[in-house]
């Protein structure tokens, strides 16, 4: 979003560590979710891929600036909560690609 910046945890050893003790169990559910078929499975699945994707933002989004909500300035909370989904997504990818997952590192 043009005006926006925002600033991503670099990636070291000991927080990758403890990203992955953070969301081990809901990829684990996430990927016996996916494997089935029944619509409630589907639904289940896709709210676990965004609680990890939650997690990915609250760990690695430190500031945000240039970006006010409801008349307030934005903090990183606040955009994980309130914001514009297309600014969180785009953050998402950053921090995904900082952390170099592969594609099937992303969905667990």
């Amino acid at each position: 979003m043009a005006g926006v910046r925002y600033r991503i945890a670099r990636i070291s050893l000991g927080r990758r560590i403890e990203f992955a003790r953070r969301v081990r169990e809901i990829g684990k559910r996430l990927e016996f979710l996916e494997a089935g078929s029944d619509a409630r499975e589907k639904l289940e699945a896709a709210v676990l891929q965004a609680e990890i994707d939650r997690a990915y933002l609250e760990w690695g989004l430190e500031a945000v600036e240039g970006l006010d909500i409801d008349g307030e300035r934005a903090t990183p909370q606040m955009l994980i909560e309130r914001g514009p989904l297309n600014l969180s997504m785009e953050i998402l990818g950053k921090i995904r690609a900082e952390c170099g997952l592969t594609e099937d590192e992303k969905k667990n």
